[in-house]
Protein backbone atom coordinates (compact mmCIF):
# COMPACT_ATOMS: atom_id res chain seq x y z
CA UNK A 1 0.00 0.00 0.00
CA UNK A 2 1.49 3.26 -1.09
CA UNK A 3 1.77 5.69 2.25
CA UNK A 4 1.99 9.64 1.96
CA UNK A 5 2.29 12.22 4.91
CA UNK A 6 0.84 14.94 4.64
CA UNK A 7 1.48 17.69 7.02
CA UNK A 8 -0.13 20.70 7.79
CA UNK A 9 1.95 23.89 9.57
CA UNK A 10 0.45 26.19 12.34
CA UNK A 11 0.81 26.72 15.80
CA UNK A 12 -0.83 24.64 18.78
CA UNK A 13 -3.08 26.91 21.14
CA UNK A 14 -6.22 28.92 20.84
CA UNK A 15 -5.15 32.07 20.18
CA UNK A 16 -3.46 30.53 17.12
CA UNK A 17 -6.56 28.59 15.91
CA UNK A 18 -7.81 29.62 12.31
CA UNK A 19 -5.31 32.65 11.74
CA UNK A 20 -3.53 33.05 8.36
CA UNK A 21 -0.92 30.94 9.80
CA UNK A 22 -2.16 28.24 11.01
CA UNK A 23 -4.44 27.44 7.74
CA UNK A 24 -2.06 24.17 7.21
CA UNK A 25 -3.28 22.93 10.28
CA UNK A 26 -7.63 24.39 8.47
CA UNK A 27 -6.50 22.12 5.43
CA UNK A 28 -5.62 19.35 7.36
CA UNK A 29 -8.63 19.23 9.28
CA UNK A 30 -11.19 19.72 6.34
CA UNK A 31 -9.34 16.60 4.93
CA UNK A 32 -9.64 14.83 7.53
CA UNK A 33 -13.41 15.78 8.37
CA UNK A 34 -14.02 14.58 5.07
CA UNK A 35 -12.84 11.12 4.79
CA UNK A 36 -14.64 11.13 8.66
CA UNK A 37 -11.47 10.64 9.88
CA UNK A 38 -9.88 12.13 13.68
CA UNK A 39 -6.72 13.48 14.89
CA UNK A 40 -5.29 11.88 18.12
CA UNK A 41 -2.57 13.75 20.29
CA UNK A 42 0.55 11.16 19.43
CA UNK A 43 4.65 11.84 19.42
CA UNK A 44 5.17 15.48 18.02
CA UNK A 45 2.17 15.66 16.41
CA UNK A 46 -2.06 15.19 15.79
CA UNK A 47 -2.27 12.40 13.85
CA UNK A 48 -5.32 10.74 11.59
CA UNK A 49 -5.23 8.04 9.39
CA UNK A 50 -6.82 8.01 6.21
CA UNK A 51 -7.84 4.79 3.87
CA UNK A 52 -8.18 6.23 0.07
CA UNK A 53 -8.58 3.77 -2.54
CA UNK A 54 -5.64 1.50 -1.60
CA UNK A 55 -3.77 4.44 -0.38
CA UNK A 56 -2.77 5.49 2.97
CA UNK A 57 -2.54 9.05 4.11
CA UNK A 58 -0.90 9.94 7.10
CA UNK A 59 -1.83 13.17 8.37
CA UNK A 60 -0.22 15.12 10.91
CA UNK A 61 -0.63 18.89 12.43
CA UNK A 62 2.48 19.10 14.27
CA UNK A 63 2.65 19.72 18.17
CA UNK A 64 5.97 21.63 18.07
CA UNK A 65 4.97 24.94 16.98
CA UNK A 66 5.49 26.36 13.20
CA UNK A 67 9.77 26.52 13.88
CA UNK A 68 10.35 23.41 15.17
CA UNK A 69 8.03 21.66 12.01
CA UNK A 70 11.35 19.36 11.04
CA UNK A 71 11.35 17.74 14.17
CA UNK A 72 7.25 16.01 13.83
CA UNK A 73 7.69 15.84 9.66
CA UNK A 74 11.14 13.44 10.14
CA UNK A 75 10.09 11.32 13.36
CA UNK A 76 6.72 11.02 11.01
CA UNK A 77 8.54 10.32 7.61
CA UNK A 78 10.69 7.50 9.83
CA UNK A 79 8.28 6.10 11.74
CA UNK A 80 6.02 5.24 9.11
CA UNK A 81 8.56 4.51 6.39
CA UNK A 82 7.63 7.12 4.23
CA UNK A 83 9.60 8.30 1.10
CA UNK A 84 10.44 12.01 0.32
CA UNK A 85 8.36 12.20 -2.74
CA UNK A 86 5.77 11.05 -0.93
CA UNK A 87 5.17 14.04 1.39
CA UNK A 88 3.08 17.16 1.06
CA UNK A 89 3.58 20.54 3.29
CA UNK A 90 0.21 22.84 3.59
CA UNK A 91 1.64 25.97 4.67
CA UNK A 92 0.38 29.73 4.47
CA UNK A 93 2.28 32.01 1.71
CA UNK A 94 2.91 36.10 2.46
CA UNK A 95 4.41 36.40 -1.29
CA UNK A 96 1.25 34.85 -2.99
CA UNK A 97 -2.02 36.67 -2.54
CA UNK A 98 -5.41 35.33 -1.37
CA UNK A 99 -6.81 35.11 -4.67
CA UNK A 100 -3.89 32.14 -5.12
CA UNK A 101 -2.62 28.47 -4.46
CA UNK A 102 0.81 27.16 -5.28
CA UNK A 103 1.99 23.51 -5.23
CA UNK A 104 5.45 22.95 -6.20
CA UNK A 105 7.99 19.79 -6.18
CA UNK A 106 10.98 22.14 -4.74
CA UNK A 107 11.84 25.39 -4.45
CA UNK A 108 13.29 27.55 -1.34
CA UNK A 109 11.49 28.04 1.95
CA UNK A 110 11.53 31.66 1.75
CA UNK A 111 10.85 33.63 4.68
CA UNK A 112 8.37 30.43 5.96
CA UNK A 113 10.19 29.21 8.94
CA UNK A 114 8.20 26.12 8.85
CA UNK A 115 9.50 25.58 5.97
CA UNK A 116 12.92 26.08 6.50
CA UNK A 117 12.73 23.96 9.58
CA UNK A 118 11.39 21.00 7.57
CA UNK A 119 14.32 21.63 4.51
CA UNK A 120 17.08 21.70 7.52
CA UNK A 121 16.31 18.12 8.99
CA UNK A 122 15.58 16.39 5.84
CA UNK A 123 18.69 18.01 4.31
CA UNK A 124 16.43 18.69 0.73
CA UNK A 125 14.20 21.42 -0.29
CA UNK A 126 13.12 18.51 -2.88
CA UNK A 127 9.71 17.88 -1.54
CA UNK A 128 6.16 18.97 -1.95
CA UNK A 129 4.99 22.11 -0.69
CA UNK A 130 0.91 23.47 -1.34
CA UNK A 131 1.74 27.47 -0.79
CA UNK A 132 -1.92 29.15 0.18
CA UNK A 133 -1.35 32.86 -0.54
CA UNK A 134 -2.67 34.76 2.25
CA UNK A 135 -1.78 37.95 1.08
CA UNK A 136 0.48 40.63 2.10
CA UNK A 137 -1.82 43.56 2.96
CA UNK A 138 -0.21 44.58 6.57
CA UNK A 139 1.63 48.21 7.53
CA UNK A 140 5.89 48.58 7.78
CA UNK A 141 7.25 46.07 10.41
CA UNK A 142 3.98 44.16 11.39
CA UNK A 143 4.12 41.12 9.38
CA UNK A 144 4.38 39.00 12.78
CA UNK A 145 0.73 40.80 13.54
CA UNK A 146 -0.67 40.21 10.07
CA UNK A 147 0.59 36.48 9.75
CA UNK A 148 -0.93 36.05 13.34
CA UNK A 149 -4.42 37.62 12.52
CA UNK A 150 -7.39 35.91 11.91
CA UNK A 151 -9.01 36.71 8.47
CA UNK A 152 -11.40 39.13 7.39
CA UNK A 153 -15.24 38.63 7.76
CA UNK A 154 -14.76 39.32 3.38
CA UNK A 155 -12.18 37.00 2.91
CA UNK A 156 -13.87 34.02 4.70
CA UNK A 157 -16.04 32.93 1.25
CA UNK A 158 -12.49 32.64 -0.42
CA UNK A 159 -10.63 31.20 2.28
CA UNK A 160 -13.45 28.20 2.77
CA UNK A 161 -13.42 28.02 -1.49
CA UNK A 162 -9.67 27.76 -1.33
CA UNK A 163 -9.52 24.96 1.48
CA UNK A 164 -11.77 22.92 -0.49
CA UNK A 165 -10.11 23.33 -3.70
CA UNK A 166 -6.87 22.81 -1.28
CA UNK A 167 -8.62 18.89 0.06
CA UNK A 168 -8.87 17.95 -3.88
CA UNK A 169 -5.70 18.84 -4.58
CA UNK A 170 -4.26 16.91 -2.15
CA UNK A 171 -6.17 13.93 -3.47
CA UNK A 172 -5.08 14.65 -6.76
CA UNK A 173 -1.73 14.71 -5.44
CA UNK A 174 -1.92 11.29 -4.20
CA UNK A 175 -3.53 9.98 -7.39
CA UNK A 176 -1.88 12.05 -10.24
CA UNK A 177 1.03 12.82 -8.88
CA UNK A 178 3.00 16.11 -8.75
CA UNK A 179 3.21 17.31 -12.24
CA UNK A 180 -0.50 17.25 -13.13
CA UNK A 181 -1.72 18.14 -9.65
CA UNK A 182 0.56 21.52 -10.41
CA UNK A 183 -0.94 21.61 -14.11
CA UNK A 184 -4.39 21.25 -12.40
CA UNK A 185 -4.50 24.12 -9.57
CA UNK A 186 -1.60 26.39 -10.40
CA UNK A 187 -2.86 28.62 -12.61
CA UNK A 188 -6.76 29.02 -10.49
CA UNK A 189 -7.33 32.30 -9.36
CA UNK A 190 -10.17 32.37 -6.60
CA UNK A 191 -11.90 35.75 -6.36
CA UNK A 192 -13.40 37.92 -3.49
Amino acid sequence: MEKFLIAGLGNIGQEYAHTRHNIGFDIAEALVRKHNAFFQTERLAEVAGISLKGRKLVVIRPTTYMNLSGKAVKYWMDKEKIEVNKLLVLVDDLALPLSKIRLRGSGSPGGQNGLKDISATLATDNYAKLRFGIGNDYPKGKQADFVLSKWKAQEIPVVEQKINRCVELVEDFVFQGLEKTMNLYNNLVFEL
